[in-house]
């Protein structure tokens, strides 16, 4: 998948095809759900060994504060990955506008024509809010060149 860069100077990614283009723009993430999945894990493991070693030497108060903060540290976990897999993918074929967004972990997908398409930055009802993972730089660019697109 492509992704928007935040370097304002970089060109918009579009991948031309024959018919048409392509574009996926998704959220910059550091780390991946899986990955971070393997960091819960790593933590948790210590601060509850770290948990179970003060209750065997007798402060055993601290081993109930740890399972509270492996379980702070899950819903941390939770709240992160629910969004970090959100993107939106906008295909040009054949006429036809097809504009996927997936927000967590619901994908709504939306088809029409081309040439009655325009480009709103902002919607309300039914319409369809494009660049919600770019930057305000960015976002005005983008709008250009879908809209260029759209007429040609």
């Amino acid at each position: 998948m492509l992704s928007i860069p935040l370097d304002p100077a970089r060109e918009l990614p579009f991948r031309d095809g024959n018919a048409g283009f392509s574009l996926t723009l998704k959220r910059n993430c550091s780390i991946s759900p899986a990955g971070l999945a393997g960091v819960f894990v790593a933590l948790a493991f210590v601060v509850m060994a770290i948990g179970a070693g003060f209750a065997a030497a007798g402060a055993w108060l601290v081993l109930p504060f740890a399972g509270l903060e492996v379980l702070l540290l899950a819903a941390a976990y939770f709240l992160y990955a629910r969004r970090a897999a959100d993107y939106e993918r906008i295909v040009l074929e054949g006429g036809r506008l097809i504009v996927e967004v997936a927000q967590a972990q619901t994908t709504l997908r939306y088809e029409m024509e081309a040439c009655r398409a325009r480009v709103l930055l902002r919607g309300a009802g039914n319409d369809v809010e494009l660049g919600r993972h770019l930057d305000a730089q960015t976002r005005p660019r983008f709008a250009a060149e879908l809209q260029r697109r759209l007429r040609d």
